[in-house]
Parts: C-alpha cells; sequence; structure tokens
C-alpha cells in the first residue's frame, strides 16, 4: 500500500520520497516552496490532531473560527481550488505560507508547525544562551537576549520579540555562507495573532495539566 503524508486521528505518515533530498528537493522547487523538511512535514500533520484534540474537542471551535476562519467549507473544493487558482496575491498579509490559504484546518496546521518551529528554535538558542546585539542596531529592534524557557513562557509576545532578531541575524548568517535563510517566512500582524492564539491553546492545557497535578 502506498503511503502518503497525512494524518488520522494521531497516527502520522510520512511518504518515503520526502527523505530523498533531491526529490524532496525537486518537489520544493516544483511548488514553489521556500521551506520543505520531514520536520516541517512531521509538525504540520501533528497540527491537524492538535485542532482536533484542542479546538474541536477542547471547547475552542467557535474562538479559532474567528481567527482562522469556517472550517465548516467543503475541503475537497478548497484543495481543488487552491491547485487550480493559487493562493490570493496578498496571502503574506495574512497567512505564514501560499499552503496555509487553502482552508482553516490548513491554516491551522501550517500556523502550528511554525509556532513549533519558533519555540523549539528559541528553546535551543536559551541553552546556548545566545544573544543578539548589532552594532547598527540603533534603536534596540534588531536585538535579542533569549533569556527564559519558551516552553514556559506566559506570552507569546516575548516569543515574537525573541524570534524577529534571532532570525534576522541567522538569515545574514546563512546568506554570508551562500545558503538560503534558516527561516524564508514573514510574520505579518495577522499571522502572529494566529501565533497568539495557538499559544494561548498550550498555555491553557498545560496549566490545567499543573493545576490537576497539584
Amino acid at each position: 500500500q502506498k503511503i502518503m503524508t497525512g494524518h488520522d486521528n494521531g497516527l502520522i505518515t510520512i511518504a518515503l520520497t520526502e527523505a530523498d533530498d533531491i526529490e524532496r528537493e525537486r518537489r520544493r522547487l516544483e511548488m514553489g516552496e521556500p521551506y520543505r523538511t520531514l520536520l516541517g512535514h512531521f509538525r504540520h500533520e501533528v497540527g491537524h490532531y492538535f485542532w482536533d484534540a484542542l479546538v474541536r474537542d477542547g471547547g475552542r471551535l467557535e474562538p479559532c473560527r474567528a481567527v482562522f476562519g469556517d472550517d465548516s467549507i467543503d475541503y475537497g473544493e478548497a484543495l481543488q481550488r487552491h491547485y487550480a487558482e493559487g493562493a490570493p496575491a496578498d496571502w503574506q498579509q495574512h497567512f505564514v505560507s501560499a499552503y496555509a490559504t487553502t482552508h482553516p484546518w490548513e491554516d491551522f496546521a501550517e500556523t502550528w508547525a511554525h509556532y513549533l518551529h519558533i519555540v523549539d528554535t528559541l528553546e535551543m538558542a536559551f541553552e546556548f544562551g545566545m544573544e543578539v546585539h548589532p552594532s547598527a542596531d540603533r534603536t534596540g529592534g534588531l536585538s535579542a537576549r533569549v533569556a527564559f524557557d519558551p516552553y514556559t513562557a506566559d506570552k507569546c509576545d516575548a516569543l515574537v520579540a525573541a524570534w524577529l532578531p534571532f532570525t534576522f541575524a541567522m538569515n545574514s548568517v546563512n546568506r554570508a555562507m551562500g545558503l538560503r535563510d534558516l527561516y524564508p517566512f514573514i510574520l505579518s500582524p495577522g499571522v502572529i495573532a494566529k501565533l497568539g492564539f495557538i499559544h494561548g491553546l498550550v498555555r491553557r492545557v498545560a496549566k490545567a495539566t499543573t493545576q490537576g497535578e497539584q
């Protein structure tokens, strides 16, 4: 049986062809994607599961729809429309990726994947005690000190405030080596609001779990 990349109530599968560097790069270029990795696939598919667990079954459906849109629209039709017409011209103002424009489910899963990218990478920066203080920074907007554990941060604002300067620096370092940007995406205010919603879901469950243990 041919296994595709997907999810089924928490069972995550990744197509074996995605483990082939050449094939994965071919697909990335063919689809005009700035980023395509096995880890990215896994985090995206996990996002679908947590939509079920934290949104649908967690009583957060209406608040989620207010942020991501009405998920009751036909998914199959939305998928066909996306592949036939592509993403809207202004998609970067509201979505973290072109594929996120397909359907609210995909928007949530894509944003969830980026949330995990951000939290996990900042945790690594935290463990290494990394700081960013560019000599050319006159206002402090490009400076950051990752001096907190992002997994326990109460506010999403703290994650974003550290993430933007950090990725600006890392992207610049990569370019100095002739490599692609570490994080080739734009976080618009609309996307940041979506990340904030997901952070709220995660912290809500974390706090409930901690209180239950006490």
